[in-house]
């Protein structure tokens, strides 16, 4: 009797686990199927490209809209220049009615987009800053710019009740200054932005996204060598490289103070044709290319490019390789395809 008693006992004690035991067993299943590397039946494997050089662009970001409302306010108004005729937009377009200088317009240099500029870590061509404040600071204050100091532009723009009560709206406990006008125009700048590229679908998961082609540019754009340099969220913007590696790419023109890139500004010899390497994204859209805007064809810079910077001359079909994959690099601005 005791016995029967003492296995009847046990046999309720693991019957009392028999619950737990289910879980843990679904629980360890599902950490299985998710550790599975292999492409699950009619869903893309999202963890197929998570480790490429290449990053994408988030789908959001968070930003205060009061201040990029503000800032977008402040970029197109000609009143932040000392003549009161140019603003931010007189030399960088951000949609189709935008009407700016042309690109080689201004003192010979290529005007480089803005799109995706907060992902940025050098600006201007010769990598001058490295902070948004600091570029904005720099435009501002240059004579071939907006020509002007924050004192005299703080005054300016507290003379005008659109903007008193703007700051006073968005800055309660601070004044129209340039703390605050550097916040705002930061903040819309920021939101300049360029996400849902099909790159970038590619890359969270969406293995449809790209051709064979275009994934066959990708590759040879990592195999030749183009990665090096673009590379990261803004596949540029985030290095500093002679221009003219492999082969003399200035040997052939007439001399130009503007091709001497960072050295202008170092006045060290160890900079001299030293530029920022620009982000690709949006590529297809952005002509011209190069600090001068010298190139208006996108297989025509791959190839420049290749023979300058990578010393090996691509086939004809490699360019249109690269190139197609350059073109899934464009993305949306404001919810609308570029």
């Amino acid at each position: 009797m005791q016995v029967g008693k003492l296995i009847r006992q046990i046999f309720w004690l693991l019957l009392s686990f028999l619950p737990l035991a289910i879980w843990m067993s679904l629980w360890l299943s599902q950490s299985n199927t998710d550790k599975v590397t292999s492409k699950p039946l009619n869903k893309p494997n999202v963890q197929a490209y998570i480790n490429e050089p290449i990053q994408p662009l988030p789908e959001q970001l968070t930003l205060n809209l009061d201040k990029v409302r503000l800032g977008q306010q402040l970029f197109y108004d000609p009143r932040l220049s000392k003549n009161n005729k140019m603003a931010c937009v007189s030399c960088h377009a951000l949609t189709a009615e935008d009407k700016p200088y042309k690109s080689t317009e201004f003192n010979g240099t290529n005007i480089p987009t803005l799109y995706n500029i907060g992902f940025n870590v050098f600006f201007n061509w010769d990598g001058r800053t490295e902070q948004l404040g600091d570029e904005i600071d720099n435009s501002i204050h240059a004579p071939d710019k907006l020509a002007t100091d924050w004192q005299s532009l703080a005054t300016e723009l507290q003379q005008y009740i659109d903007y008193a009560e703007a700051f006073k709206r968005v800055y309660p406990n601070a004044r129209l200054n340039e703390v605050t006008i550097k916040e705002a125009l930061t903040h819309f700048l920021k939101s300049i932005y360029t996400p849902n590229a099909r790159f970038d679908k590619f890359l969270r998961g969406d293995l449809q996204a790209l051709t064979d082609k275009e994934m066959e540019g990708y590759q040879l754009f990592k195999q030749v060598g183009c990665v090096g340099c673009h590379q990261g969220i803004n596949i540029g913007g985030n290095l500093l490289q002679k221009m003219g590696l492999t082969s003399d790419y200035f040997a052939e023109r007439d001399y130009r103070v503007l091709d001497n890139g960072r050295f202008n500004l170092t006045g060290q010899d160890v900079d001299r044709y030293v530029f920022r390497v620009p982000s690709l994204r949006n590529i297809a859209n952005t002509a011209p290319y190069l600090h001068d805007g010298s190139v208006n064809n996108l297989a025509d810079v791959v190839a420049i490019m290749a023979r300058y910077q990578l010393g090996r001359p691509l086939t004809n079909e490699q360019i249109k390789l690269i190139v197609s994959f350059l073109q899934t690099l464009t993305g949306e601005y404001q919810g609308k395809p570029l």
